[in-house]
This record gives structure tokens, C-alpha cells and sequence, in this order.
């Protein structure tokens, strides 16, 4: 009897010692890499959600930004990191998918990592000038194909959500548009405003407060469904325009290796954190919807994210050779 308690014993003291990182998750700091510039969309997402993580963590969650290559430098940067749950990445579309399809990258966007949840999702508007005349996506639509790649529209840069969105949008409503490519969303929309180009799509946040100012005319949103902040404001698919959804997405990654059950604690802050009252009013200001999809459901998310930018970034010859 006693030996099998014993026996019993040491088998249970085996167990907890496999698991040593997940019982005591986390025992000092934790750092969240943005893969972006300060003071952008990203950087709010990025420092809100280290505050709301921290509180609840009982260790502090420190940001550090490491701008540049498409998202591929700061990426890159937590996919060579220690997989023990303490360097984490607040990931997008950019670095975990477009990027590694449009050129080569020292790390799998997709494998590379152990995916804890994709935190929240940004619709993108498309939005004109109001000098021209376009009130509605139809109307918007017989002027493209009254004259054909004569309407220009700007975008935050090639192969971003705000470029490829407006590729399905031309692909959907099957018209030509010219692009214009701006590094940033901030120049793009001042060319709205100003007259420079016709139209633009960017994310709601950017264009937002030129919404409200009668500066920029809201046409649709390229997203699932409407916005709280435009009520009014129908989705493409509302507008007769179908297939051509797209937004900016954040996850919280980790690299690959990262123990189960830190991925899964991780997992569960974030849908707790959902519920604080300051996190969830940061994210409605900035037109972000917040989520919390399971490590399951979110690397499935993000595995249709690649397999559908793949074909559309093929249709575009835009594809790494």
C-alpha cells in the first residue's frame, strides 16, 4: 500500500514538473512586440490590450515597437524569440500573411507561431471626396465603367489590407480603378480630403473624423456588418457589391513550441479582458470590434486569411517568385 502511494506520488510530482512554465505562468515580465511604428491603429490595440493583459496577469506587459519590412522585422523578431510565453507579438495580416507571400521571409507566418487568439478586427471603409458627385457604391460603379481606370483611390501601401481590400472591391464590382499607394494611411487620407485622388479605403479610424468634419463621403464598409459609430453607413454586400469583405486583424502570437497551457491561459485573459469597461471603450473609440477566438479557432482563421490572399495575390502576379 505504501508503495503504491509512493509510486503514486512521484508519478504526480513527474506530472507537475512537465508542466512547470503553464502552473506559474507568468513569474516575471512579459514583453509584447508591435510590428509597427508608435502612435499608429496598431500601437493603440498593442497598448490597450498590454494594460487590460497586465491586470489580470499580475506581471507587467511591456510594448516595444520594432517597425519596418511589412510587419517582417518585429515578426520575424518573436519567431526566433524563446517559446516560453514571455516575448509575445500583437500579429496582423501584413506579417503573419501577406508579407511572407509577397517575398521571402526567415520565418513561416503561419507555423512559425502558436496563435492565442485573435484579439480584434478593424472594418475598412471605402470613402470619396464629396467634390465628386458619388453618394452610393452604385453610383460609384457606373462612373467606373463610364471611365475606366480614370478614377484614382489611395490605399496605406501595396499588399496591406487597405491595397487588397479595394483589389476585391474592383474584382466584385468588376470595374478599373487607379491606384495610388501612400506609405500610410495618414497621407492617403489627406489626398482624399484634399482632392488629390478621388476616393480611398482605409480603415474606419482613419477616415472617421473626415467623416463627421463633411470632408469625405462614406460609401460602404468592406466588412461583415455595420459599425456602431455609422449606423447608417451599409456594408459593401448591403450595397449589391458581394465577396469583396476585408479588414485589419489583430492576433496575439507566440512562437511556435510556446507550451500549451500558457497559449491557453493567454487565451482565456483575453476573453476575460474583454469584459473591462476601459479596454472595450479605447477599442469603440478607435472603430476596433473587439474578439477572442480560441487557439484552435484562430489559427484556422488565420490559416483562410493565407489561403485567400494566396489566390488573390496570384490574380495580382504579386506572389513571391
Amino acid at each position: 500500500m505504501i508503495r503504491s502511494l509512493l509510486a503514486a506520488a512521484a508519478a504526480l510530482s513527474a506530472l507537475c514538473a512537465s508542466f512547470p512554465a503553464a502552473a506559474a505562468y507568468p513569474k516575471h515580465p512579459i514583453t509584447l512586440i508591435n510590428p509597427y511604428a508608435a502612435g499608429g491603429p496598431a500601437d493603440v490595440v498593442a497598448r490597450s490590450l498590454a494594460r487590460a493583459l497586465e491586470k489580470r496577469l499580475g506581471q507587467p506587459v511591456v510594448v516595444e515597437n520594432k517597425p519596418g519590412g511589412g510587419a517582417s522585422i518585429g515578426t520575424g523578431f518573436v519567431a526566433r524569440a524563446k517559446p516560453d510565453g514571455y516575448t509575445l507579438l500583437l500579429g496582423t495580416a501584413a506579417g503573419h500573411v501577406v508579407t511572407p507571400l509577397m517575398q521571402k521571409t526567415a520565418y513561416d507566418g503561419v507555423n512559425g507561431f502558436a496563435f492565442c487568439s485573435v484579439v480584434a478586427v478593424q472594418p475598412i471603409m471605402l470613402v470619396v471626396n464629396p467634390s465628386r458627385g458619388i453618394k452610393t457604391v452604385q453610383e460609384l460603379i457606373a462612373r467606373a465603367k463610364a471611365e475606366p481606370g480614370k478614377l484614382s483611390y489611395g490605399s496605406a501601401g501595396v499588399g496591406g489590407a487597405t491595397h487588397l481590400g479595394a483589389e476585391l472591391f474592383q474584382q466584385a464590382a468588376r470595374v478599373q480603378l487607379n491606384h495610388i499607394p501612400y506609405a500610410g494611411a495618414s497621407p492617403a487620407i489627406n489626398d482624399a480630403v484634399g482632392g488629390q485622388i478621388d476616393l480611398a479605403m482605409l480603415n474606419l479610424s482613419a477616415s472617421l473624423p473626415f467623416i463627421r468634419q463633411g470632408r469625405l463621403v462614406p460609401l460602404a464598409y468592406a466588412a461583415d456588418q455595420r459599425s456602431a459609430l455609422l449606423p447608417d453607413v451599409p456594408t459593401l454586400d448591403e450595397a449589391g457589391v458581394h465577396g469583396a469583405q476585408a479588414a485589419t486583424w489583430y492576433s496575439l502570437a507566440a512562437p511556435a513550441g510556446t507550451p500549451a497551457g500558457i497559449v491557453q491561459t493567454l487565451s482565456d485573459t483575453v476573453r476575460r479582458v474583454n469584459d473591462d469597461p476601459e479596454y472595450q471603450r479605447v477599442m469603440q473609440d478607435q472603430a476596433i470590434a473587439l474578439m477572442a477566438l480560441s487557439p484552435q479557432e484562430a489559427t484556422a482563421y488565420v490559416q483562410k486569411d493565407r489561403a485567400d490572399m494566396q489566390r488573390l495575390l496570384g490574380t495580382l502576379g504579386l506572389l513571391a517568385k
